[in-house]
């Protein structure tokens, strides 16, 4: 089949967000002038660049987080694995600004090193942000969207010492969970190696 986004696919279901799939999730934490917290899960989220390190989400509407973030210019994207999956779910849930989504998913905060909002405690692995930009999107005809890009530059990061094997993080022991459309996730618990071809 062949369909024009513009027009709906026919199905009884949206199929791009299973078509791109599976992705990350950032778990974002961001904290308000006033010490307000904020935790949420974006499925729009990943890494950009590596020197420096510039990782982003996206996320549909200007919700707490990208409010919060605006005010402070800082984040915590924490790393969402098998044993956090059904907290990191309950901290999507719409909570009004300023009820705690630590308290209301029954996790405890810790504090981080380098940016003030905290990162979950007991994850594999956080990475401390600062802001970069954020960008409101528009489509091909140049309409602006309520969409926005938030970039971060990764100043710091967390790992827990036991998912360190060999020198190396361990993504096979931390099994990170990926969102594949619709209310599938998949979880990397295993993996394979592949050489790239000289000078790829």
């Amino acid at each position: 089949m062949f369909y024009e986004t513009a027009k709906g696919s026919g199905l009884p279901h949206d199929p791009m967000k299973a078509i791109v799939a599976p992705r990350p999730i950032g778990w974002i934490s961001a904290m308000g002038r006033d010490g307000s917290v904020n935790l949420s899960p974006y499925s729009f989220f990943n890494a950009f660049s590596t020197r420096p390190t510039i990782v982003g989400f996206g996320s549909d509407g200007r919700k707490d987080a990208v409010s919060l973030i605006a005010e402070t210019g800082e984040f915590v994207c924490n790393l969402a694995t098998w044993n956090f999956r059904e907290a990191m779910n309950q901290t999507s849930a719409p909570l009004p600004r300023g009820e705690s989504e630590f308290g209301f998913a029954g996790l405890e905060a810790e504090p981080s090193t380098m940016v003030k909002p905290p990162r979950v405690k007991g994850v594999a692995a956080a990475l401390e942000c600062r802001l970069v930009e954020i960008k409101q999107l528009a489509d091909s005809t140049g309409a602006m969207l309520d969409n926005w890009l938030v970039l971060g530059h990764v100043v710091g990061i967390y790992i827990d010492d036991a998912m360190i094997r060999d020198g190396r993080f361990d993504t096979a022991a931390a099994r990170p969970i990926a969102r594949c459309g619709y209310f599938d996730y998949a979880v990397v618990d295993e993996l394979f190696q592949m050489r790239r071809p000289p000078g790829g």
